[in-house]
């Protein structure tokens, strides 16, 4: 506006100008400054009245306490502990109010009624703020504000008939971070005490101060019954869904009922489920849900039962609770088919474990050549005999009395061709001419995932030049002994025709081995 092209008498007018705007926004901040004085002074003013009737209040509850103990002399109790915490908190209240005054020297200001003097926006703001964040004593305003609340709504979640009044007090007492016009969150004590003057933050201590002489009032009438504790209105209640159950099959008819219910926020005082009693300070949320950790059991269908207990005017009010659940199996596998690979082995216990999801292995019933029940749910044990394929089927009785039916097709191979062996080793290898004719001859199934046991029955000796000699059980006889001893160095001599068996299947002779002397 004062540019450096302007003359002389246009930058006079132009500063005039300012000088002119800014004495009106000085006037104005005066007559907002006193705004605030007048409003802490109605404050001040209103607190004594209330200070007056609460005191009335409670010693109103003291005499109906004496007259009917049975039904007044809980809530009078509790008045007191309110008293308390309610004096301890305005009593902190008046202290930080006390701090402002000496720090800004306003005492005179105050007994004046000169709030334009109290204009000052740094006193708080060095005392309680350090950047974007709280100093100690700050901590200390916000560590009291929750000491505060905390006390009233220990004391309001005793009686559900309560509940109304301890979502009023939450409002009025939130300290959440609040959202500014640009959307920004910000800290709850720094949006209402950081960069303000000093009578805007002295009024709103008082007003804080006049919300807890409020506070104590309402519940003083609450528990004088004076106050109905909660409206009656459609708007706080939810459509809850209770199905029959809480799992279902693909194609069964879902069975349940809508009910309108809502979500009580104050904690039962006993919580018992499947019959035993649950912590109640690890089980319920600050919504008053609770969090439910038992064993489900056994595959199938099973009841939920147990009982909520709260206080409602003083006598213990028991909501049970009735649901049922189903219990599938884990799907700790995937399902993968190699369809060729579908084999079982002739004469040998192939081991198969058979289930119906969602179905207890009770109801579910296996059918096959060979197939019988083992130990365990859903353990069976195959062992075909004859034929190439072998086929089986399994039906399951769902609980609403309907059957269903799968099944599955195996090949049926009979036991692989064993391997001959020497001292642990097979094929083609080389040992000590003293090592061949001491060694056992051995047959062994290789890769075949079954323990199936093989016991060497005769197996044929041939040294080089040498007619072949057939030896009956696992060791060389003397005739093979003695066409070993005639065999030269580095000679190869062959184990073949190996037979064998086992105590079930029929085993084909075993591969040979070829042995190179090395000596």
């Amino acid at each position: 506006m004062a540019g450096g092209k302007a003359s002389a008498r246009q930058k006079m007018i132009n500063l005039m100008y300012l000088v002119f705007i800014a004495m009106m926004a000085m006037n104005m901040s005066k007559e907002v400054l006193s705004a605030f004085g007048l409003m802490e002074a109605k404050f001040a003013e209103s607190n004594e009245a209330t200070t007056e009737r609460n005191e009335k209040l409670l010693a109103e509850l003291d005499v109906k306490a004496e007259e009917n103990p049975q039904q007044f002399k809980v809530p009078a109790a509790r008045a007191k502990q309110v008293k308390i915490a309610s004096d301890k908190f305005f009593n902190y209240l008046e202290s930080l109010k006390a701090d402002l005054i000496k720090a800004g020297k306003y005492q005179e200001s105050i007994k004046e009624g000169d709030f334009e003097a109290m204009d000052k926006t740094d006193i708080l703001d060095a005392a309680w703020f350090t950047g974007d964040r709280l100093t100690k004593k700050g901590q200390e305003v916000m560590d009291n504000i929750n000491e505060y609340k905390k006390a009233i709504n220990e004391i309001l979640a005793t009686d559900e008939s309560y509940r109304g009044r301890a979502e009023a007090f939450e409002k009025t007492f939130s300290t959440n971070p609040v959202e500014d016009k640009e959307g920004k969150k910000i800290d709850w004590l720094s949006y209402h005490y950081q960069g303000f003057p000093a009578i805007a933050s002295y009024t709103k201590l008082t007003a804080m101060q006049n919300d807890v002489k409020v506070t104590e009032s309402d519940i003083f009438s609450l528990f004088l019954g004076n106050i109905v504790s909660e409206a009656t209105t459609l708007n706080n209640y939810k459509a809850i869904v209770l199905p029959e159950k809480s799992a279902f099959f693909a194609g069964e008819q879902f069975k349940g009922r809508v009910v309108i219910g809502k979500y009580a926020n104050v904690p039962p005082t006993k919580l018992t489920v499947q019959g035993k009693e649950v912590d109640l300070s690890k089980a319920i949320d600050s919504s008053g849900a609770a969090t439910l950790d038992f064993n489900v059991g056994n595959v199938g269908e099973h009841e939920l039962k147990g009982e909520f207990t709260f206080i409602e005017n003083n006598e213990e009010l028991k909501i049970p609770i009735s649901a049922n659940y189903v219990v599938v199996p884990r799907p700790n596998s995937a399902t993968i088919s190699a369809d060729k690979m579908n084999v079982v082995y002739r004469g040998v216990n192939n081991p198969m474990t058979i289930s119906f999801a969602g179905v207890p292995d009770s109801k579910v019933n296996a059918t096959g050549a060979g197939l019988r029940k083992g130990s365990g749910a859903g353990k069976y044990n195959m062992v075909p005999t004859t034929g190439s394929e072998v086929t089986i089927n399994v039906t399951a009785k769902l609980e609403d009395g309907s059957t269903v039916g799968d099944k599955k097709s195996f090949r049926i191979k009979d036991i692989p061709k064993p391997s001959g062996q020497m001292v642990g080793k097979t094929g083609q290898f080389s040992l000590p001419r003293n090592n061949v004719e001491i060694g056992k001859v051995e047959a062994v199934l290789e890769d075949f995932d079954f323990d199936l046991p093989l016991t060497v029955t005769s197996f044929k000796f041939k040294v080089p030049g040498s007619p072949s000699v057939t030896c009956q059980g696992n060791r060389l006889n003397s005739q093979a002994k003695a066409a070993l001893r005639k065999a030269k160095r580095g000679a190869d001599v062959t184990i073949f025709d190996i037979k064998s068996k086992s105590n079930g299947p029929r085993i084909k002779p075993a591969a040979p081995i070829i042995i190179e002397l090395s000596n």
